[in-house]
């Protein structure tokens, strides 16, 4: 199986989807990426407070850069719509640094709490080896690092914009899809044409203040299966924290109902129960976790089964 390299250029960078865009690499199933991405923001170097809005990659072009800078797209040779990609995230290395912002951002949270005025920058300094971050202030975490972004393009033609996730994948924001996990998407356009961007050094269920820390990834490596025996309607994936379906709406309850549907679903795939049965043990075992409530008012809900938890 081969692997390649996708670094953060002109060739490489789009800020939107679209089933129109040419792929910068077409690949066999079985093959492996390693991509290095820029941070959300398109920025190629930390910048002081007060700077987020400099430093940025240019040129970008208005109508095609306007949302996360994205790698790719990616095309997987023989994908067909109604085939399944299966993403395996082998590693997610964290660049250097990384920023988070309280305020700012125009979305119902921001606003919902007055805080579209007064703001304040969080500056990272993000160590990619003992997973730890801290900011200008003193204060240190744990970094758990994802990409927010994985997806493919709608199949409908046009620009579509990255902020709001949809069935086939892009900014799910989902913090389970850290190194290890295994996800997958329906197909939606032939070739696939995955996009990847948006690296999280660690994010809180909900991503309340619209973003994470927000960091450019030095490496995300990724290993490409098709397969045509796991029809699914909304992404799914095999990860650490147990297995997770998500669900994406305007409506945070229909958002919830899609990802219990979803893993209704695979429970009964998975034990060979009825829907009444699957709903009463996902009852007793299954958690409903808020992924985020900011993503132009597409909300996300990610329903989790841990391993282990029906024998």
């Amino acid at each position: 199986m081969a692997v390649y390299t996708i670094e953060p250029e002109r060739a490489t960078l789009h800020g939107s989807f679209s089933r129109d865009f040419p792929p910068v690499l077409t690949i066999e199933s079985g093959d492996t990426v390693h991509f290095r991405t820029l941070d959300a923001g398109w920025h190629m170097a930390p910048f002081a407070k007060g700077e987020v809005e400099h430093r940025r990659f240019d040129p970008r072009d208005p109508e095609r850069d306007k949302g996360h800078a994205l790698c790719g797209p990616v095309a997987i040779r023989g994908a067909q719509p109604g085939m399944t990609l299966e993403i395996r995230i082998n590693e997610v290395r964290p660049g250097a640094w990384g920023w988070t912002v309280g305020g700012r951002i125009p979305n119902d949270v921001n606003r919902r709490l007055g805080l579209l005025e007064d703001v304040d920058e969080l500056l990272w300094t993000l160590d990619a080896d003992t997973l730890s971050g801290r900011d200008q202030y003193g204060h240190t975490i744990a970094l758990h690092p994802f990409m927010g972004v994985m997806g493919l393009p709608p199949a409908e033609p046009g620009i579509h914009p990255t902020v709001p996730p949809r069935f086939c994948g892009g900014n799910m924001d989902c913090k389970e899809l850290v190194a290890g996990s295994v996800l997958y998407l329906p197909i939606t356009v032939p070739g696939a044409l995955f996009s990847t961007g948006d690296g999280h050094g660690a994010q809180g269920d909900g991503e309340v203040s619209g973003v994470a820390i927000e960091c450019p990834i030095e490496r995300v490596s990724l290993t490409f299966y098709l397969r045509d025996d796991m029809p699914i309607q909304t992404p799914r994936a095999n990860t650490p924290a147990g297995w997770v379906t998500l669900g994406f709406n305007t409506d945070l309850h229909e958002a919830t109902m899609i990802a219990l549907d979803a893993m209704l679903g695979l429970m009964g795939e998975h034990y060979s129960v009825s829907r009444p049965q699957a709903l009463a043990l996902a009852s007793t075992v299954v958690d409903m976790h808020i992924t985020q409530i900011v993503n132009g008012k597409m909300f996300g809900v990610h329903a989790i089964l841990p391993h282990g938890a029906i024998k």
